[in-house]
């Protein structure tokens, strides 16, 4: 939950001040400042992804948007992002009213979030315990030749490839994979795909699914040529040490987040794994 001030002055308020309401699309601009503020790359359309698949709630002081969290629900499994405070609110308690109204949506499921290092002491008091780190890689994409193993697939595809990633993730995602292939590309190989789509100051890769390693650094090279020369960005995790492949494609490690869960259920056996997230927010 990591805030930057953008030098806008609020009135000097307390979390008594402020009310929760449900996220309503009136609030996608004030949203978009706070995410400005906090150093992350959001564009509206960004937003409305995660939006797309999500309830959520927003912290107002009279009409101006000073708070976001929403909760993504896919099946039995619940993403928690978009957690922001604006910075002239931050160690009022807000943070946690937020957190405590997606944890209400959620309900049952099991809850997993990407945590900054500002969030993780306020996480782990909610119950959430660490499972990994995520690492962001991102720059000027650099083609690493073409892979004749991996082709253009299509929307006809999007239904095997949410199996795929149900497998992998253990989320019902077909909906955010559609939207995310209608507007981007589908990378098909096969034992695996990823989706390539615009976000922030270029383009992003995600999910990349697979059952090898091999498989995933193949449709990641194919991402990056199909990118070549414009700003990519990637997250992964870090146990799949894909480092020093990523910044041999130009893209140089930028930072990351740390996986928590709450409510946790048992991992199924898959022959898939998740290599790249379709993003923070989503997992």
């Amino acid at each position: 939950m990591a805030m930057m001030n953008d030098g806008a002055s609020l009135p000097d308020l307390t979390a008594t001040d402020v009310r929760l309401v449900p996220f309503a699309p009136d609030h996608l601009d004030g949203a978009v400042r706070l995410s400005e503020q906090a150093g992350w790359p959001h564009r509206s359309d960004d937003w409305a992804l995660t939006l797309s698949a999500s309830r959520g709630v927003a912290a107002l002081s009279g009409d101006m948007v000073v708070g976001t969290a929403l909760c993504s629900t896919f099946g039995d499994v619940a993403a928690l992002n978009m957690i922001i405070v604006d910075a002239s609110m931050r160690g009022r308690g807000l943070g946690r009213q937020l957190m405590n109204a997606v944890i209400e949506m959620a309900g049952p499921r099991e809850i997993r979030l990407t945590a900054t290092q500002d969030g993780l002491p306020l996480y782990r008091k909610l119950g959430f315990v660490e499972t990994g780190q995520i690492v962001q890689h991102q720059g000027i994409a650099q083609a690493d030749g073409a892979d004749r193993a991996v082709t253009t697939g299509s929307l006809g595809d999007v239904a095997r490839l949410a199996e795929m990633d149900r497998a992998a993730s253990g989320m019902a995602r077909e909906p955010v994979l559609r939207r995310i292939a209608e507007t981007g590309t589908v990378l098909r190989a096969e034992k695996g795909f990823a989706m390539l789509r615009p976000f922030g100051r270029g383009q992003v890769v995600g999910p990349v699914v697979a059952e090898d390693g091999d498989t995933a650094r193949a449709l990641i090279a194919q991402a990056a040529r199909r990118a070549q020369g414009t700003f990519l960005r990637i997250d992964v995790p870090a146990s799949h040490d894909l480092s020093p492949f990523l910044e041999s494609l130009g893209l140089a490690r930028a930072g990351g987040g740390t996986s928590m869960v709450c409510q946790a259920r048992p991992e199924a056996s898959t022959p898939f794994t998740t290599f790249a997230l379709a993003s923070q927010a989503l997992g």
